[in-house]
């Protein structure tokens, strides 16, 4: 028998540019605490890191959010706030080299679960037991017609975002932009 899954509110925005991105991944970070498990979809070049990005300057981490492509995963830890107190630090992991289980198993995210939020770029399908309750966000970016030879601004175009609350800790919580759906 399987466990049954509850499914929390729904957002789904779209952001004009790289900097509106950002803007709603600090909105995002609002929302999130210590604990948290945020599961990033999309593909190369959709806006994932940028989302990232915002969600760290939103948490108040030390350090730039770069992507981890290269070393896995990256720490961030909290930064003072002006009354003295620290949020939650950022795990930000990106899954896309790793090609097994015990590959994501040795990352040993599991041990700083309870003390930061974790975002998993590329992470469906290998992640989401770390915690029932989690964030699973896809992030599309439209190409319409852009001609890969091009040399496009990677700050210009828009991004699709949809996020989808699972488990019961999202019960009752208002996800940024839960409104504004795109059609």
């Amino acid at each position: 028998m399987t466990d049954a899954v509850t499914t929390g509110p729904t957002a789904t925005v779209r952001l004009p540019d790289s900097d509106a991105t950002r803007a709603y991944g600090r909105a995002l970070a609002e929302v999130l605490r210590a604990g948290d498990l945020v599961v990033l979809t999309g593909d190369l070049g959709a806006g994932k890191t940028t989302l990232t990005q915002g969600i760290g300057v939103g948490l108040g981490v030390r350090g730039q959010v770069a992507s981890p492509t290269f070393i896995i995963a990256r720490e961030h830890p909290p930064l003072p706030r002006p009354d003295g107190t620290r949020g939650p630090g950022l795990v930000h992991v990106d899954a896309y080299r790793l090609s097994s289980l015990d590959e994501v198993d040795a990352l040993d995210l599991d041990s700083s679960l309870d003390e930061a939020v974790t975002v998993v770029e590329w992470g469906e399908g290998w992640v989401e037991g770390l915690a029932a309750d989690r964030l699973e966000v896809t992030v599309v970016r439209p190409r319409g017609g852009v001609d890969p030879a091009d040399d496009e601004d990677a700050a210009a175009g828009e991004r699709v975002v949809t996020v989808r609350a699972v488990g019961d800790r999202w019960a009752g919580v208002a996800l940024p932009g839960a409104d504004a759906v795109a059609g």
